[in-house]
């Protein structure tokens, strides 16, 4: 009975040394006699004990890696810190295994290193501004490297891009004159378009007094109003400045004084009339 349970013992450890179970979106490296045999996919696998060795299992799924603030300088001279996060995946292990050492070590320092030239050959403004078409060229520039560590880099965010104290300021400044060039000319625009509108107004009204005078031209009230109007319009406008000065008409005076004008009036009228009739 000894022989038989040492049989059963011995064929119970190898299966349980054969088996090798791969999670879902992991793969396995397997070497025989120390050189690589096959890749383990997904599931239960069998190798051969004392022999075979799984030398490395990593998953294929995307992985993050976290750039750490980078002093970068811009192609005008301006020296500004970039903050990224690099998302990639493991397109070949073999590759990955076999081709690189320090495989995320590897991955920080170009991506390090192709940043700091890509944002070299922009200013700053194009860094700001062209974020998509400098994304498109890292990760092109990326790609053409990591593809021989069969690595996959999906994308690049660049979180942050911190500039120096003096030129944020500066560009407050420039953002603040800005919004004060468009306010002014909002204002501008506005005077300009009720200035019109009472240019049509006080136009329009000299139309209706012609009418008016042309239909009766022995009226004088529309004269007395307009007088009257003139005053109470000119007086408190003086009154309104600050370096009016107050000057009192006599009422009684101010009949008369109306009254002269609106003879003046009548008489520039009665001259008219008769250059008319010497005409005809």
């Amino acid at each position: 009975m000894e022989p038989i349970i040492f049989i059963v013992l011995v064929l119970i450890g190898y299966a349980l040394g054969s088996a090798k179970l791969i999670n879902q979106g992991n793969e396995a490296l397997v070497e025989r006699l120390g050189q690589y045999h096959r890749k383990l996919k997904p599931g239960l696998n069998f190798i051969v004990p004392l022999v075979d060795q799984v030398v490395m299992e990593d998953t294929t799924r995307e992985q993050i890696l976290d750039i750490k603030p980078q002093n970068v300088i811009t192609q005008d001279n301006i020296s500004v810190e970039v903050d990224a996060i690099l998302y990639w995946r493991i397109k070949d292990i073999e590759k990955s295994f076999y081709a690189i050492e320090d495989l995320q070590g590897a991955l920080t320092q170009v991506t390090t290193t192709t940043l700091r030239e890509i944002i070299a050959q922009n200013t700053l403004e194009q860094t700001n501004v062209s974020r998509v078409e400098m994304h498109s060229t890292l990760l092109f520039e990326l790609n053409s490297i990591t593809i021989d560590w069969g690595v996959e880099i999906l994308r690049l965010d660049l979180q942050r891009i911190t500039l120096p104290e003096s030129v944020r300021k500066s560009r407050e400044e420039e953002q603040a004159a800005v919004i004060k060039k468009r306010a002014l000319i909002t204002e501008a625009e506005g005077e300009k378009e009720a200035a019109i509108k009472k240019a049509e107004g006080t136009m329009a009204s000299v139309q209706i007094i012609s009418q008016a005078l042309r239909s009766n031209p022995d009226s004088r009230d529309i004269l007395r109003y307009l007088v009257a109007q003139d005053y109470v319009d000119a007086s408190q406008k003086l009154g309104e400045s600050n370096n009016a000065k107050i000057v009192f008409v006599d009422p009684a005076n101010s009949s008369e004084m109306f009254q002269e004008l609106i003879a003046e009036s009548g008489i520039t009228e009665g001259n008219g009339k008769k250059h008319e009739n010497g005409n005809t």
